[in-house]
């Protein structure tokens, strides 16, 4: 080496040196921060997935943040649902009680009936009072919204969930294939010429009737519907026959008669057993289940259960139309928003002007001056009522209860193991290796070492310049 203007070794091991200075500082760097990727030099493409990766995981907890706030309302309600249960089980006894003429005082009952009316308070306290950062739960506003019901078709209409575009509707056809009939039994033989003992059977229970000779088919129609109350069968006089009737439809309804004695009610009768036929109706083009004039739709667009009315529901000329036009509570449990993000079920309101149905009553019927009242002595009515809002009410629980268990909490499950996969893979791109780049620490501080040495010597290789000049 015999110039001295430029040290080129000087100038290659000072190049190396910042090089392997940089490599040192990015391990610190690595090492102190935990991170890999700390800016977009780092590695361009990893960082693009990760920010991508680091969005849905953000995503995923806002999901799971949801469904926790959807797990509290239906907490919530069902908390409220469940002392509107136990105040329908007293509401039971105190009928039943009141409905032992003899064995009880008027005083009596009439206490009865205070209590009934502090009942029914209760209820409608607890509908309008369950809520939830200020939204009220059980007083029907999360209930759907519907327009164009005809209440001449439709007896009640409960919607469970429906899923309904945004700003829109769902329009609901309801078209009868096949007519709910009630079990029915002709007897045609006229006058009783000789005394005949029948048993008549009917859903409520058998009585035993006694007929005697002479008996006009308008004598027997009043026996027979004396006991309608105990049997749940009627009878009506149809010209000179006698027609017996179950009290409702549907094929788990039946009419039987047991002729005891004497041949000719018997001899006069079409059928000695008859039964009731289900009504079977498409709900906008699909097939939905009938159980007498109660039919029930489970789709993923809509699940609902309406009751038609008898009108409606024995004939096959006529559909019934109307719209779902909003409301629900509606739950997004899924990280990207669209339709299938979104859960949704209808909590009707539990009032007691809500509970029960125009066909058997409804719950307020039960207050003091109402039809239904314990001084009006219809105690199977209010019975039937009390019953028929204990099954609406249990089928509310039942329903907010598989709604957590079978939509929230596996959903909730789903999330957390997709955000453990999310959270793996984001690693895998952008922490840090500490293994892998303490090795490389190590390896840097060797090399920064040794460019340091060489730098060093390089710098001194001119001084053998003046060898030459003192030579």
């Amino acid at each position: 080496m015999s110039r001295i203007n430029t040290n080129v070794p000087s100038v290659i091991a000072r190049r190396i040196l910042g090089m392997q200075n940089d490599r040192l500082s990015l391990s610190l760097q690595r090492l102190s921060t935990g991170l890999r990727i700390n800016t977009g030099k780092d590695d361009p493409a990893g960082l693009i997935a990760s920010e991508r990766m680091r969005l849905q995981m953000r995503a995923i907890q806002a999901a799971q943040a949801n469904i926790g706030r959807a797990i509290n309302v239906v907490a919530v309600a069902e908390s409220g649902l469940a002392e509107i249960a136990r105040l329908l089980n007293d509401l039971e006894e105190l009928v039943d009680l009141s409905s032992n003429e003899t064995g009880i005082s008027e005083a009596e009952r009439n206490a009865n009936q205070l209590e009934i009316d502090l009942i029914l308070e209760s209820i409608n306290r607890i509908a309008n009072s369950t809520e939830l950062e200020g939204r009220k739960l059980l007083s029907g506003t999360l209930a759907y919204n519907t327009s164009g019901v005809n209440t001449d078709d439709i007896a009640y209409l409960r919607i469970m969930s429906a899923r309904i575009p945004q700003g829109g509707s769902r329009t609901v056809n309801v078209e009868v294939l096949t007519p709910a009939e009630l079990a029915t039994l002709t007897y045609s033989s006229g006058t009783l010429n000789s005394a005949q003992t029948i048993e008549v059977l009917g859903n409520l229970g058998a009585e035993r009737i006694t007929l005697a000779s002479g008996a006009t088919v308008s004598n027997i129609v009043d026996a027979i519907n004396m006991s309608t109350g105990l049997t749940g069968v009627s009878a009506v006089l149809s010209g000179t026959d006698v027609v017996l009737t179950s009290t409702e439809h549907g094929s788990s309804k039946y009419v039987k008669v047991r002729v005891l004695s004497g041949s000719q009610f018997g001899n006069g009768l079409n059928s000695l057993e008859d039964f009731g036929v289900d009504v079977e109706v498409n709900i906008n083009g699909m097939n939905a289940i009938g159980d007498g004039l109660n039919v029930s739709v489970r789709t993923t667009a809509l699940s609902a259960d309406l009751t038609l009315t008898p009108t409606f529901g024995t004939q096959t000329t006529m559909d019934t139309t109307f719209a779902i036009t909003g409301g629900g509570a509606n739950f997004m449990i899924a990280p990207t928003l669209d339709t299938n993000a979104e859960a949704s079920l209808g909590i009707d309101a539990v009032t007691t002007a809500s509970l029960g149905d125009r066909t058997t009553g409804f719950l307020y019927t039960l207050a003091t001056g109402e039809v239904n009242s314990l001084k009006e002595r219809k105690f199977s009515a209010a019975q039937r009522i009390v019953r028929l809002v204990n099954q609406q009410v249990g089928e509310l629980r039942g329903l907010l209860g598989s709604f957590e268990k079978n939509t929230l909490q596996p959903n909730l499950n789903s999330l957390q193991i997709q955000y453990e996969n999310v959270a793996s893979a984001e690693s895998a791109l952008r922490d840090t290796d500490f293994a892998e780049e303490t090795s490389a620490l190590t390896r840097a501080q060797i090399l920064v070492q040794s460019a340091t040495n060489v730098l060093r010597i390089a710098n001194a290789v001119p001084n053998n310049v003046l060898a030459l000049l003192g030579g």
